[in-house]
């Protein structure tokens, strides 16, 4: 029977983010502000209510402002005897007066600090919990946490064994929604939980020796299409993200979307052998008396309401079990192996498209398949690098936590681009007497199947119309559990003149990078192998381009993000290629030019490694 797992995660956030510029407007700052705690606080106790009254426990994440109230406390040492939640810290809320006084910053997001002050920090936190409770916590987190932050944790704190870790997709869609002041870039992650391995918090652990010790639940759990086209936080399963992106009936206070988001979370179940994971994770900011997101606090309540009783009627139902976060990372450690996937074959539930993204993670990659371009890939992360990223001040990465991409169309175009040039995407091409088509062109969509250690995505055939030739193709897609590759298949299943030829393109356009800005592609070398024999070159922006007949492999090494990316194919004497390219297009091009007749089948392998 399926499993579907949520955690219900608060926090009593005395000084919520939003809140006191709400509730002290007009007035000089004050974050210590009486009405300020008693209405964060109050907020609090509502939300712990929603829960409790739907017959679910919550994890309640302390913040180090809240450690300072003695009345936070007592409901947290309340709540954990007569319901059975957890008691955790969070690094969230450290602002409040204690904390500035000490450390002179109004700095809040912990990954960002330097790393002595990181330590300083945790220091402080973890030891005034221990000094209210008596006892260390078992889970923390934050937006994001840097992979030395919870290295130093799980050292000093051993008993901490789950984390919220990274926020999916908060990166430069959230940045410009924000009017560009929201300075937290974290691209590149899992979307479900995973196990961080030790050099990079975003790649999962490929076995013990890179296991970090703790299992990291994602902040919010996103649309995974409406997510990665805009802003993710106004697609999430906190109901008031479903609010901040106006997705309700405004007349009737409605709002399926939330109910069709937790559903669809509940449906991953079927490519995760029987196990699905949902969470949200609240603080009191949402809820302000006086309103936000243009909702009035009635809406506000109503929502959460809502929301805590779709849960609780699922529970009823036998269809969900709600877990605190310390008791999620025993039951994933019991669940999960270190190379087993996370796949989801997510379907469009918002616009009412019917568009499809297959998304597909592991210790080595993170994909993302898109059926609308034809089964295109068109996001593609390294994690094979363990790329070692250093965050925070006094690092060369302050604010972007992001993992770098080689394939990434919403920074670097995908294949819908301008005048010249290209965008990345990996995809394939058809030519006859000249007559070329791009599968991108040519949307479909996709069944998921499991054959042993492998997932497999098979695409409903597709009908290109050449002048004199009519023929239908289908793809099937590839994910074999720890190979770090994605095989392609192209079969022909039938054409109108069963003797002609086709000129089969495979072909990848890649780069490297977090944000949608170039960085310097100098010194990535492109080269092919055949028989033993290496021709090569340095990328140097100068338009070249090579052809090698019956090349065993075309790749590029990118020094700067240490990765390999190869492809080879099946047809031996296809004519493997790469193309430099030029500073307008500043991507690198591997490919394999084929012929492929009725009946045939061509197959290409993408393979990623490290690079040292």
């Amino acid at each position: 029977m399926d499993q579907f797992i949520v955690n219900i995660i608060h926090r009593p956030e005395m000084v919520p983010e939003y809140a006191e510029k709400v509730t002290g407007q007009g007035k000089t700052e004050d974050i210590g502000r009486k009405a300020l705690l008693t209405e964060s606080l109050d907020i609090f106790k509502t939300q712990q209510e929603c829960a409790h009254k739907n017959g679910l426990k919550t994890t309640i994440e302390m913040t180090y402002a809240s450690l300072f109230n003695d009345e936070a406390v007592a409901i947290a040492k309340e709540h954990h005897e007569t319901y059975g939640d957890e008691i955790g810290l969070t690094l969230l809320g450290l602002p409040c007066k204690e904390f500035r006084e000490k450390y002179h910053t109004k700095d809040f997001c912990i990954w960002m600090f330097s790393m002595e002050d990181k330590k300083s920090i945790v220091n402080d936190v973890f030891e005034k919990f221990y000094g209210r409770f008596g006892f260390y916590p078992q889970s923390t987190g934050s937006y994001y946490m840097d992979a030395e932050l919870i290295n130093y944790i799980k050292e000093t704190y051993p008993s901490v064994k789950c984390a919220v870790a990274t926020c999916w997709e908060e990166g430069p869609k959230a940045y410009h929604t924000c009017n560009n002041s929201w300075y937290t870039f974290m691209d590149g992650g899992p979307w479900a939980p995973w196990i961080p391995s030790k050099q990079n918090t975003h790649a999962p652990a490929a076995n013990e020796e890179e296991d970090s010790g703790i299992v990291a639940i994602p902040h919010l759990s996103r649309d995974l299409i409406a997510c990665y086209d805009g802003n993710g936080s106004n697609f999430g399963t906190h109901p008031q993200n479903v609010l901040r992106g106006m997705i309700y009936d405004s007349k009737t206070w409605d709002y399926p979307y939330l109910y069709n988001l937790i559903d669809q979370y509940r449906y991953l179940a079927k490519f995760n052998n029987g196990y699905a994971y949902n969470m949200m994770f609240v603080g009191p900011g949402w809820m302000n008396k006086m309103g936000r997101w243009e909702a009035p606090y009635e809406l506000l309540l109503k929502s959460y309401e809502d929301g805590c009783a779709y849960y609780g009627k699922l529970k009823k139902e036998g269809k969900l079990i709600d877990m605190t976060m310390s008791e999620f990372a025993d039951y994933y450690r019991g669940k999960k192996s270190y190379t087993e996937p996370e796949c989801a074959l997510w379907r469009d539930i918002l616009y009412g498209s019917k568009k499809q993204l297959f998304w597909y993670c592991d210790p080595y990659m993170r994909a993302c398949v898109n059926m609308d371009q034809g089964g295109a890939i068109v996001d593609l992360r390294p994690y094979v690098s363990k790329l070692e990223w250093k965050v925070g001040i006094g690092t060369d990465h302050i604010q972007d936590a992001s993992y770098p991409f080689l394939i990434q169309e919403k920074y670097r175009a995908g294949y819908f681009t301008h005048y010249a040039g290209e965008g990345t995407v990996r995809s394939a091409k058809l030519t006859y007497q000249g007559e070329e088509v791009d599968l991108c062109l040519c949307p479909t969509h996709a069944q998921f199947s499991q054959e042993g250690n492998t997932r497999i995505l098979t695409l409903d055939p597709v009908e290109l119309a050449f002048t004199g030739l009519d023929v239908k193709l289908q793809t099937r897609v590839f994910f074999e559990e720890g190979a770090s590759n994605i095989r392609m298949e192209r079969s022909i299943l039938e054409m109108s003149d069963p003797h002609a030829v086709l000129e089969l393109n495979e072909y990848m356009v890649a780069c490297y990078g977090t944000t949608e800005y170039t960085q310097d592609m100098s010194g990535i070398t492109l080269y092919a192998e055949k028989d033993g024999g290496k021709t090569e070159l340095s990328y140097e922006y100068k338009c070249r381009e090579e052809y090698v007949k019956g090349a065993e492999c075309v790749a590029a090494v990118i020094p700067q993000i240490e990765t390999k990316v190869a492809l080879t194919c099946s047809d031996k004497g296809a004519v493997g290629y790469f193309k430099e390219g030029y500073a307008f297009s500043p991507m690198f091009t591997l490919g394999y030019q084929a012929q492929i007749t009725d009946k045939e089948v061509v197959s290409t392998w993408l393979s990623l490694e490290k690079a040292n």
